[in-house]
């Protein structure tokens, strides 16, 4: 049989998808990219925006009007909000969590079980009873991941959320913060390393709270990243470690202080801001004011230099004024980030602001967004410029748009783009002098 995937959202769900691949690779499937050839389609969802579950309803449709000329089986998993769920049950053959996915084999030699009749469909109430998507997740992070690229993996060290943003359905989709075993993490990391990734990310919807839950019994966060830069100096290997996301409240100046330490440790800091008006953030039940936000970033440009800064940013949450907007703007003119994920605020359902009132005009969210864009874009091009005449180590992705270029980014992330048609050089670190530079990315030449 033949099979065909459909990640959507965040790059959880892209690890997610790895150790389905595992699952149905052992089952003797085969993998397609093309769905009309696939026997069996799978989908893994991302509820924390509608976007993403539009486009489930989308392509169900479709495929549900394909079975009515050949065999086909349909699952979906990954983040779903109860309310989903439920009308999922009727629409795929099968519905599970993630932590789930040892038994996907089972489920789908009885596929149709689950959906025998509409008198068997769960209520959303139901489902939220019975239904601990955190439970039992060492089942899951024991399948090992057939890796999607060559050079860049995805390493879960943690999953689900206690933080109950307002606007965000995550603690409802992944369910608590459970940790996973730091042996288990540093193993699938070692092996990576040894099969030449070069690019290694360790995911969790809080990284920077692992070891919260088992105090006493595991590492914290700084110990796993020391314990990673000690392994990174030993080995002799050159490759960069990312982490997303961390929490500005669970973030402290040990963590960038043992980053600082070690040079597998990627000079790249991804940390959340959503807002920078302090009772924006009180709404947002972010947990932290923009002074502590503002400790973050000093202690980050104090120990780290070198560092580049990411952030994430939503505008048009209920209720916010253009007071409380501009000074999320004067924010980011201080924090001067490299990049900025913007987003226009929409209702998800199950989240606490859902019961809200989404009172900010499209109009208007669409006009904050482009503001904020053109102040990252100013901060992003000052930083660009300053880097013409260094050389880059860059990480080689793949082909450019640009004819004849192949692209790639810095340890920081920064993209850039460099005249070579070696494709050989996809997946390893080489040496750019920067020549040019453009908001959000930089030019070069390859050196020896």
């Amino acid at each position: 049989m033949k099979y065909f995937l459909l990640p959507l959202g965040c790059q959880m769900n892209r690890s997610d998808t790895e150790r389905v691949i595992t699952v149905l690779n052992n089952m003797g499937c085969e993998p397609t990219d093309d769905e009309n050839t696939a026997d069996i389609i799978g989908v893994i969802a991302c509820s924390v925006r509608q976007k993403g579950i539009d486009k489930v309803y989308s392509r169900i449709r479709k495929w549900n009007t394909m079975k009515r000329n050949r065999n086909l089986i349909t699952f979906i998993s990954g983040c779903m909000l109860p309310a989903d769920r439920v009308r999922f049950i009727r629409l795929f053959d099968i519905v599970f969590t993630m932590n789930e996915l040892p038994e996907l084999p089972d489920m789908i030699r009885q596929y149709g079980v689950m959906t025998a009749s509409s008198s068997q469909i769960p209520t959303e109430e139901e489902i939220v009873r019975q239904i601990n998507p955190s439970a039992n997740m060492d089942r899951f992070w024991a399948i090992k991941p057939q890796h999607i690229s060559k050079y860049e993996a995805f390493i879960p060290i943690q999953n689900g959320c206690n933080k109950f943003c307002t606007y965000c359905a995550v603690p409802y989709t992944r369910g608590r913060e459970v940790s996973r075993k730091s042996d288990e993490i540093l193993t699938e990391l070692r092996q990576a390393v040894e099969k030449g990734y070069k690019s290694i990310t360790l995911l969790g919807q809080n990284v920077n709270s692992y070891g919260l839950d088992k105090k006493g019994d595991e590492m914290n966060f700084a110990q796993l990243l020391r314990t990673i830069g000690r392994y990174g100096d030993e080995c002799g290997k050159e490759f960069w470690v990312y982490f997303t996301s961390p929490h500005p409240r669970d973030m402290n100046d040990e963590v960038i202080e043992v980053i600082s330490q070690y040079r597998c440790l990627a000079k790249q800091i991804h940390i959340p801001i959503q807002s920078g008006d302090d009772d924006m953030l009180q709404r947002m039940n972010r947990k932290h004011t923009l002074e502590d936000y503002r400790h973050i970033i000093n202690s980050i440009r104090r120990m780290l230099p070198t560092a580049t800064i990411f952030t994430d940013i939503i505008v048009g949450f209920t209720g916010e004024t253009e007071e409380e907007f501009e000074n999320t703007r004067k924010a980011m003119i201080e924090f001067k980030y490299n990049m900025a994920y913007i987003a226009q605020y929409s209702v998800r359902p199950g989240a606490v602001a859902s019961t809200w009132a989404d009172d900010v005009p499209k109009e208007e969210k669409r006009r904050r967004y482009h503001v904020l864009s053109q102040e990252l874009e100013k901060h992003s091009y000052l930083y660009n410029k300053s880097l013409i005449g260094t050389t880059q180590k860059v990480l080689v992705t793949g082909d450019d748009r640009k004819e004849g270029y192949l692209t790639g980014h810095t340890e920081g992330k920064i993209v850039i783009r460099f005249k070579s048609s070696d494709h050989s050089l996809v997946g390893q670190i080489v040496n750019v002098e920067v020549t040019s530079a453009r908001p959000l990315s930089i030019e070069g030449n390859l050196t020896e």
